[in-house]
């Protein structure tokens, strides 16, 4: 009898009516690909609870096993670059919308999707970080490759009480930016000073429309929310300076002008972490095992099991989670 594992799987039946179960499965029943991997840990992102809910159209694909973010080990392969017994991490690829995802026990994939787990994380540092870390890392790298340091003057982080703004924290810290921390939550901020903010500012300072341009405050970016308060965060930003955009927390939409860009010649930087090539991946990757100490992961991280998935989805799209939640399989 072939060996079952958990998984969580979405299902819609023919009035499009979303359903979500814990099944047993079997490796017989996995999408197509060339390595399978041992799922070991995986995280909870915005986009896995907007599958789980249902609240937006994310998984193209029924019935989907959800999840957009794994670490590992490979059991078999018939890939080339992987061997049973490699440690890999992966992010993205529409796994999890259009391919089978991490909530299950094991994965088949394709092998051009898997980067090589630096020897510096373990599955549990890798998926603290996850694809909220490694966009906030595509997000800094982006700013340096603008040219911008942090002689240049501040960084102001946007949704910075979330996974992608709070990794962004700690890793512009760590370079030696002056940070500043926006957030809906204030409450937090002792936990954000901890990860490296030296400022913290309340969101409903950005989420009115503004004017154009408004008073130069920063020279650099990373909004994980875009709307009203990406428009604002481009308003302040100092002349020459950029920002980078990786996120729709608030919205879809920009209700800015082109003020800033042809009165200051501010930069918007897009950041796509999904089809993001494997150089760029494997280079955020290395950074990221080099920036980020284990003491800040371990603030920023709530450990659950597998059984709690399902509730933390739920909450992470409520908005009720702090930081990072890294899901550990038995």
């Amino acid at each position: 009898m072939a060996e079952t594992f958990q998984a969580i799987l979405i299902t819609r039946d023919e009035a499009k009516t979303q359903s979500v179960a814990t099944v047993a499965m079997t490796a017989d029943e996995l999408m197509p690909g060339d390595v399978e991997v041992k799922v070991e840990a995986t995280t909870v992102n915005y986009k896995d609870g907007l599958a789980i809910t249902g609240k937006s159209p994310v998984v193209r694909r029924w019935p989907m096993i959800p999840g957009v973010d794994l670490a590992g080990t490979v059991l078999r392969s018939d890939n080339p670059r992987w061997h049973p017994g490699d440690r890999v991490v992966l992010n993205g690829w529409g796994v999890g919308e259009a391919h089978y995802g991490a909530y299950a026990g094991q994965a088949r994939l394709k092998g051009e999707w898997l980067v090589p787990l630096p020897e510096r994380l373990s599955a549990r540092d890798a998926m603290v970080i996850g694809t909220a870390g490694y966009t906030a890392m595509l997000s800094v790298l982006a700013i340096e490759a603008a040219g911008l340091s942090p002689q240049d003057g501040p960084a102001v982080v946007t949704g910075a009480s979330g996974g992608v703004g709070s990794v962004a924290i700690a890793l512009l810290a760590k370079r030696g930016w002056e940070v500043l921390a926006v957030t809906g939550r204030t409450h937090e901020a002792d936990y954000l000073t901890s990860l490296g903010a030296s400022t913290i500012i309340d969101r409903a300072e950005l989420s009115a429309p503004g004017k154009p341009l408004a008073k130069e405050r920063w020279v650099a970016g990373i909004d994980a929310v875009g709307s009203q308060v990406l428009a604002n965060v481009l308003a302040a930003t100092r002349y020459g300076g950029a920002v980078a955009a990786c996120g729709l927390a608030q919205g879809m939409d920009l209700p800015a002008t082109v003020a800033p860009f042809i009165l200051r010649g501010v930069s918007l930087l897009g950041i796509d972490s999904v089809m993001a090539p494997l150089g760029k991946r494997q280079i955020a990757w290395a950074r990221l095992a080099e920036d980020l100490d284990p003491q800040i992961l371990d603030a920023m991280a709530t450990e659950i099991g597998f059984d709690g998935l399902i509730d933390k989805a739920h909450q992470i799209v409520e908005g009720t989670i702090r930081g990072r939640v890294v899901a550990m399989f038995d």
